[in-house]
C-alpha cells in the first residue's frame, strides 16, 4: 500500500450544536438525514489537495475527529476523551448561533485539548472574562465555526455576529457561519469555501504529517462510511 499523508482534526464543542452534520457536510458534501448523539469520538475522513493543478500539489488526507460529551463532563469522561487529543494537527471549535452559552464553552473546550494534562477549570467566570495568555502561544491552528445560522432572527444578526466577531479574535482564529442542512454555504468560490481550504492547507503544512503503511499494526479505527476504507493507526 502507498503511502499517505495524513492530519488530524479535532472537531470541538458542546452536544447538539451540529457537529456529527458539519463533519458529514465536510466530508461526505451532504447533508446528515438523521444525526444521533455521539458516543466516545467519530471519526471521517475529507480529501485535502494542497495547491492543486501546481507543481507543489499534494493530496492529504484530513481526519476530522468528532469528539462527543460535555464540557461539564465527570472527570473520569475527561479523562477518556484526553487519549483523543493526542497528535492533533488543528481544532474546530463548533458553535450554536442560536446558543450563547455553547459560544462560551468554546474556552473550556480548547483548553481541555491543548492542555490535557491540567484541568481547565475556573476559565469562564461570572462576566465572562478568561484568561487569554493561555491561547497566546498556541501552535495549533483553530477554525471558529457556528452553527444554525439560519435561525437567527434578521434583526438580531448583527448582534449574534458581533458577538462571534470578539469570539474570534479571542482564538485568533478565522469564523465560519452556516446552515449545517444547506450545502450552498460550502459551495465552491464562496468566502465560506475559501477559509476552510485556507485551514485545511494551514493544517497539512504546519504540522508534521505522518507516513502510513501496511506495516504498522496499532490499528485504532476501520472508517468505511466514505467512498472508501480508511484505517487510522496511533
Amino acid at each position: 500500500m502507498a503511502s499517505l499523508d495524513r492530519v488530524k482534526v479535532l472537531v470541538l464543542g458542546d452536544s447538539g450544536v451540529g457537529k456529527s452534520s458539519l463533519v458529514h457536510l465536510l466530508c461526505q458534501n451532504q447533508v446528515l438525514g438523521n444525526p444521533s448523539w455521539t458516543v466516545g469520538c467519530s471519526v471521517d475522513v475529507r480529501v485535502q489537495d494542497y495547491k492543486e493543478g501546481t507543481p507543489e500539489e499534494k493530496t492529504y488526507y484530513i481526519e476530522l475527529w468528532d469528539v462527543g460529551g460535555s464540557v461539564g463532563s465527570a472527570s473520569s469522561v475527561k479523562s477518556t476523551r484526553a487519549v483523543f487529543y493526542n497528535s492533533v494537527n488543528g481544532i474546530i471549535l463548533v458553535h450554536d448561533l442560536t446558543n450563547k452559552k455553547s459560544s462560551q464553552n468554546l474556552y473550556r473546550w480548547s483548553l481541555e485539548a491543548l492542555n490535557k494534562d491540567s484541568s481547565p477549570t475556573g476559565v469562564i467566570v461570572s462576566n465572562g472574562d478568561y484568561d487569554r495568555e493561555q491561547f497566546a502561544e498556541n501552535p495549533v491552528p483553530l477554525l471558529l465555526i457556528g452553527t444554525k445560522f439560519d435561525q437567527i432572527p434578521e434583526n438580531k444578526r448583527n448582534e449574534v455576529l458581533t458577538r462571534t466577531g470578539f469570539l474570534s479574535e479571542d482564538f485568533n482564529a478565522e469564523e465560519i457561519n452556516l446552515d449545517c442542512t444547506n450545502p450552498r454555504y460550502l459551495a465552491a468560490g464562496t468566502s465560506n469555501a475559501v477559509k476552510l481550504s485556507r485551514f485545511f492547507d494551514k493544517v497539512s503544512t504546519d504540522s508534521q504529517t505522518e507516513n502510513i503503511t501496511d506495516t504498522r499494526t496499532n490499528i485504532i479505527i476501520i472508517i468505511v462510511n466514505s467512498a472508501f476504507t480508511y484505517m487510522s493507526y496511533i
